[in-house]
């Protein structure tokens, strides 16, 4: 009866910490929309970090939630989770002629959504206790596109990002073509990407796509030297072989991490050999999980460079490479415990995973 009423308590409890919200605003004439989750830990007396994650060209955020779940590894690691919903763009269209939502607006459009993202973070800042120097941004496809370009035109409010299956806008599409300014950050800014050798979509294709003879796309070769060489960090990266643990998948990963930039900034690549348009995790590659893999990389880092950077930096330097931490340990009831034997434990890493184990004696 006791262990019953417990049970009941502790239920309601998680259920009323845990809250998404659908909110929308009015911006540049158009209603716009975004999910937010608020982690079981929030409580408004700490300031958490935000995370962006931005589906893809034609996608939904109540679909992209669930391909780019980071709601449990907010729950675990801290921080608000964010899902901005893409507005319809009429000088693109789907399959069946209809209008598709998008982040880079085509021409003559003069829609730019960097200005929406700032909004959303003025406005989530004056509604939640948010750390102003840890806010993150990623995105899949052209939602990957429009991550570099917060790394690029938003510099000063993005700390880091990360982009999966989708390249970077060359200067002349960024210049020319939508009259926008070159990619100019501002601070030291640690970057991952996550890209699929045999990804044949144009604007995510491993070597890039030009028409005639102008760059359109970067290259991920050449993604990866501008951010180095934007960082100053080591000009050779170091590269191990990611387990190939999923052996039906088609495709294994090389982690390639170029270290020692400006303020302990570090580069990282994530290259699925084998992989096409995915999201790795969900569908493709299952050795890694890019949802884990983002939030590992990213929340290391401010709008500094990396936290604590002279103190940690070599333990950093391993970790990065190599492995994660364990953070605590709980029973199954959340109480945190020793480690003890034949009975199950909850392990909590610094990645925001968690993972249970029994120890049998």
């Amino acid at each position: 009866m006791i262990k019953l009423l417990i049970l009941l308590i502790f239920i309601p409890i998680f259920c009323i910490a845990q809250n998404q919200v659908s909110k929308t605003m009015v911006f540049d004439d158009n209603v716009r929309e975004y999910i937010v989750y608020i982690p079981t830990g929030y409580d408004g007396t700490v300031h958490f970090p935000l995370l962006f994650s931005f589906h893809g060209g034609g996608g939904y955020a109540s679909e992209f939630i669930q391909t780019n779940d980071m709601r449990p590894i907010a729950d675990t690691a801290n921080f608000i989770a964010v899902y901005p919903q893409g507005a319809l763009d009429f000088d693109a269209v789907d399959d069946g002629g209809q209008a598709s939502t998008s982040w880079i607006h085509k021409a003559p459009t003069d829609h730019d959504d960097i200005f929406f993202v700032e909004a959303m973070i003025d406005t989530l800042s004056a509604q939640y206790s948010i750390d102003n120097d840890r806010v993150y941004a990623c995105g899949y496809s052209e939602g990957g596109i429009f991550s570099y370009e917060l790394g690029c035109r938003l510099n000063n409010k993005i700390a880091a990002f990360s982009a999966v299956s989708g390249s970077m806008l060359s200067d002349y599409y960024r210049t020319d073509i939508y009259g926008w300014d070159a990619c100019s950050p501002t601070h030291p800014t640690a970057m991952m990407l996550i890209p699929g050798t045999v990804d044949q979509n144009p604007h995510s294709n491993y070597d890039g796509f030009s028409y005639e003879d102008m760059s359109l796309y970067l290259s991920v070769d050449e993604i990866t030297s501008f951010w180095s060489n934007f960082n100053n960090t080591d000009i050779n990266p170091v590269i191990i072989n990611v387990e190939n643990t999923s052996l039906n998948d088609g495709s294994t990963v090389e982690k390639k991490s170029w270290l020692n930039g400006n303020n302990c900034t570090s580069i990282q690549e994530l290259k699925v050999i084998g992989g096409d348009h995915d999201w790795p995790g969900t569908f493709g590659n299952m050795d890694i999980n890019a949802s884990q893999e983002i939030w590992k990389f990213v929340s290391k880092h401010d709008i500094n460079g990396l936290i604590d950077c002279n103190a940690v930096m070599g333990e950093y330097q391993f970790d990065i490479i190599q492995t994660k931490k364990i953070i605590k340990k709980t029973d199954v009831l959340g109480r945190v415990i020793k480690e003890v034997k034949n009975i199950p434990l909850l392990y909590f890493f610094d990645d925001g995973t968690v993972e249970k184990k029994i120890i049998i004696e």
